[in-house]
């Protein structure tokens, strides 16, 4: 059966067998990573139907999202050898997002101006997505603060949020689409859009 009836009174259980209440740190923690990898997934929707080549380096990434929810609901200070082995975040993902970070960047302008969520649906959705993963970044903080997960979960959500931004306007840039520049409103005016085409 999908439903088990376990939680129906605000707790669930962590891999290593402990039951913690729904509001604990853990599960905020991995509702975020969760929401993350959902927007992530339309996203990819979008990119795959644009044919932007960020498909594929996306579906990884959701992988590596769900590997990451399993670090996390591994509490490290009270989990088995096995159970800490089967779950390790690697570190060699957060080197691998860097390479695309820096392949993609070598190839948009530099930003001059702060810029709005817009570039298309593929571009607006990945928007999207790095706002959730700034989040996922926060709620997961003092989870590794306690040492409920490992550094390297934090470091690549961090680094993650970079990549989704420059794949947002990289996915602007291939449908040669415009981005929305921030212009500051002047008081008494109406604010004006500044557009730029990539």
């Amino acid at each position: 059966m999908l439903y088990t009836r376990t939680g129906d009174k605000g707790e669930s259980s962590l891999y290593n067998g402990e039951r913690r209440a729904k509001t604990d740190r853990i599960f905020e923690a991995l509702g975020a990573v969760d929401e993350l990898n959902s927007a992530i997934g339309i996203a990819h929707h979008y990119c795959k139907k644009s044919a932007n080549g960020l498909d594929e380096q996306l579906i990884e990434i959701q992988c590596n999202l769900q590997d990451i929810g399993s670090n996390i609901a591994t509490p490290r200070n009270d989990a088995s050898e096995t159970q800490l082995r089967n779950t390790a975040f690697d570190e060699g993902h957060i080197e691998k997002l860097e390479g695309w970070i820096d392949t993609l960047d070598s190839n948009l302008p530099p930003l001059r101006n702060f810029i709005l969520p817009s570039g298309g649906e593929s571009s607006i959705f990945l928007h999207q997505a790095r706002s959730i993963c700034r989040r996922a970044e926060r709620t997961t903080i003092p989870v590794v603060e306690a040492n409920d997960a490992d550094e390297s979960v934090l470091k690549y959500l961090n680094r993650l949020s970079d990549y989704l931004f420059a794949a947002a306007r990289s996915a602007a840039k291939y449908e040669g689409l415009e981005e929305n520049v921030y212009k500051k409103a002047k008081s008494g005016r109406e604010a004006s859009i500044q557009t730029r085409t990539l």
